[in-house]
This record gives structure tokens, sequence and C-alpha cells, in this order.
């Protein structure tokens, strides 16, 4: 589906609109300035963290890089909490500081839909939280429609307005918070569940714990 919205693939009908135009009619500049993509996994290149999220702004860049475009990879570095690793070489950092520098390259694009497939890849359970939390602030502070994939459904509700559910290749449910219901999580994970709220928020249980042998 997030390839499909990115227009690296097809779908077999329909058509996919982002501020009124179809994704398959979008190209080069266009489509970037229009959609950014960040993969669960990507190949770390020989560049600073620094150039990798001033790549972010190739789509505004004609000769060189502008003021305005090295500004705005500061700022985001700077709301990212990573002015430690601007000037560290990508292939020599870990994969969550990775991934966070493929995040803010994707933030600085400006784009109308930011898609990030998996954003808590490769961070521990404190960084998941930060990251996300950071991700948040970011975009809703640049008015950006975000579309995130997330298997840890108790991490997306606290960053999340909206959530759709896959099951076999149809939607299986729209909504808020209101539609995780054990019924669902039965139906999509093959999973018996509880759903309690904490905190005002919804939270899957397993229904029955694993038990583990010496």
């Amino acid at each position: 589906m997030l390839k499909c919205i990115c227009g690296l693939h097809k779908p077999s009908s329909g058509r996919i609109e982002v501020n009124g135009h179809d994704v398959s009619e979008l190209h080069g500049r266009e489509m970037a300035r229009n959609i950014a993509f960040v993969p669960q996994s990507a190949q770390a290149s020989m560049m600073t963290v620094f150039d990798t999220i001033l790549l972010g702004r190739k789509p505004y860049i004609d000769w060189s890089a502008r003021k305005e475009d090295l500004d705005k990879v500061s700022d985001i570095i700077d709301a990212l909490g990573m002015n430690d690793l601007a000037l560290k070489y990508v292939d020599r950092i870990s994969g969550g500081e990775f991934q966070k520098a493929q995040i803010a390259r994707a933030i600085v694009q400006e784009p109308s839909v930011l898609i990030l497939d998996e954003p808590s890849n490769n961070l521990d359970i404190a960084n998941q939280h930060t990251t996300m939390k950071m991700i948040s602030e970011a975009v809703r502070s640049r008015d950006m429609c975000t579309i995130m994939t997330m298997h840890d459904i108790n991490l997306a509700v606290h960053y999340s307005d909206s959530f759709l559910f896959l099951s076999k290749g149809k939607v299986a449910a729209f909504g808020g918070t209101e539609v995780i219901t054990p019924e669902l999580i039965k139906e999509v994970y093959n999973m018996d569940a509880e759903v309690i709220e904490h905190k005002g928020l919804p939270m899957v249980v397993p229904a029955e714990s694993p038990r583990y042998s010496d």
C-alpha cells in the first residue's frame, strides 16, 4: 500500500490522489515535493549526517544549496537532538541514529505527505518514544500529513490520530482508538487479547502470558 502511494507500484484498480493529483502522474521534483518515503531499512553511504539530511532539500535546489536549505537542515538537526551527530559519517553511526537521519531527511523535504515504514525500527524502548515524540512534534508544527506502518499497537496509540487495520489484503477497520477491540485483534492477528484502558488510551494485553521454563 505504501509503495502504491509513493508511485513505486501501480495499483491494479482505483486511484491514489494527493492534493487532488493522481500520484501516477507525478514525476521527479513534483513527486518529491508532495510525498516523502522513509523505508524500514536503507543502505548507509559515506556521507555525513548533515549532508545526508541535506539531500532532502534536493527537490528545491537548482545549482547549489541556499542559506535557506542549510538553515532548514540545521533546524531539524536541532529539533531532533542530533547536533552531536551532524558531522559524523552515517556508515559509522548506530542503526537507530541512522534511522533518525533518514527521518530528518524526509521532514526537511517538506512534503504534503510523509510516509514512514516502521519508524521505530532499530530503536530500544526509550528511544522509540523519544523518536516518535520528536516526529510527532516536527510534523505537527509543519502541518504535515503522516502515514506510518507499525506493528506495535501500544506504541502507535500514543502518536496516531487514526488507525487502519489490514487483514488478507482488505480493510478490517478504520477509525480512532474505538476500533481497537478484542474482536479486531482476533481477526487481524489471530490472537486472543484483552483491550484495557491505561491513562485514557487502549492497551492490548495478550489473554495468556507466555510461560518460560528453566
